[in-house]
Parts: C-alpha cells; structure tokens; sequence
C-alpha cells in the first residue's frame, strides 16, 4: 500500500518549489492543481457547466477557459468559488485515486492546497505544510497575480488560518527565504524519512510523536 504524504500550505508558499525538489530527486508527485487544470481543459460536461455559470468574460477568444479569469471571478464571489469547488474536488479526489493506485515507489507526495479547507487530511498518511508569513504571502501575490493589497488579503482570508495549518500538520517547512541549498537537505531528510515511516507495520501510530519543523 502506498504511504501518502500530503503536502499543502496557503496561496504563495512555495508549495511549487518543494514539490519541483522532490521530483528532482525521483519521488512521485501528484499535484491536484495540475489535475484540475486538466478536467477544466478537458472535461467537456464540467467545462461546459463553467462557460454556462460564469459566462464570456472568463473566456479567451478561441472559446477555451481562461484559469486567471476564472480565479478572479471566483475570489471576489464566495458563492461562485465554493460552487466551482464543488463540481471539480469530486472529480479531483477520483482522478487523484487512480494516480497513486499506479504508483510503484514506496510513498508519494500528494499536493493539495486545499486539504484543510476540503477536510479531507486524512485521506494521507502523513501532512507536510510549507509554512510562510501572511506579509510574505501578500508580497508574492501582488508581484505574481499584478493585484493590490486588498484583494491579496480577500484571497487569504477564505483559506484556512495560518495557526490551525500548523497544528494540524506534521513536518513543517518555514518557506520566507530563497535559501535552496537548505531546502534540498530538507527535501532529502524527509525523503528518508518518509522511506522510513512507509516501511513500518502500522506507520500512523507515529503520528503524534513525530512532529518535524525546519526553520
């Protein structure tokens, strides 16, 4: 059985750059971001849904979906998002299912940035956060989506506190510098670790007595 570690954190963390590490030094990565990407480009039924619910000004000229639109629309609507939510996360979980049933390595890291907000922590063996301070967060999000301070604190607020991310979590990566030569020692120490918890009989029981934070 593979032993799945879900890695999340807040908008801009840097959960792309962990995730790049790992890959780099052969781990299976399962981002359902990217798995969404592809049912909103590829799923005529739920593609469909979206051009009918929010219309021509989340499309681009050649009819398609345009994601940046769409996330716009759906950050300054609650409703609209947790509609949007609603029809892709079914379909999300399912495909992510039958990813990680193909997998032959021992464990894998599944990228879910919306783990707490969907409860779904437990559908993972082990959680690692990548952990950033909310001005860093802010900061990287005005520079990245061109938008000003208001509508990157809008965006924070509809996820999960930063506190409780970090009491739910077990291995936790503070991520406000640049430093990749830490983060690789990082990535290959949890990358035993995680060979090491995959091997044990009944790896969840260590749980709570093994809380790693790098800093």
């Amino acid at each position: 059985m593979i032993y799945i570690v879900a890695l999340t954190g807040g908008i801009c963390s840097g959960k792309t750059t962990v995730s790049d590490r790992f890959k780099k030094i052969g781990i299976n990565v399962i981002d359902t971001d990217v798995i969404g990407r592809k049912i909103i480009e590829k799923n005529k039924k739920i593609s469909d849904s979206i051009k009918k619910k929010f219309g021509k000004k989340i499309l681009n000229k050649d009819n398609s979906i345009n994601r940046f639109l769409l996330r716009n629309c759906i950050f300054n609507e609650k409703k609209s998002r947790l509609w949007l939510e609603n029809i892709l996360h079914p379909e999300i979980l399912k495909k992510s299912k039958k990813k990680i049933k193909l997998i032959q390595s021992t464990w894998c890291l599944w990228v879910v940035p919306l783990l707490f907000e969907k409860k779904i922590q437990k559908k993972a063996n082990r959680i690692l956060l990548i952990d950033t301070p909310i001005r860093i967060q802010i900061r990287r999000m005005i520079k990245r989506d061109k938008i000003n301070i208001n509508e990157a604190k809008k965006i924070i607020s509809y996820q999960v506190r930063r506190k409780k991310r970090i009491s739910l979590s077990d291995d936790i990566i503070l991520n406000k510098n640049k430093n990749i030569e830490k983060l690789s020692l990082y990535i290959h120490y949890l990358n035993n670790f995680y060979i090491y918890l995959s091997k044990q009989n009944n790896p969840k029981n260590m749980k709570k007595n093994n809380i790693t934070k790098f800093y």
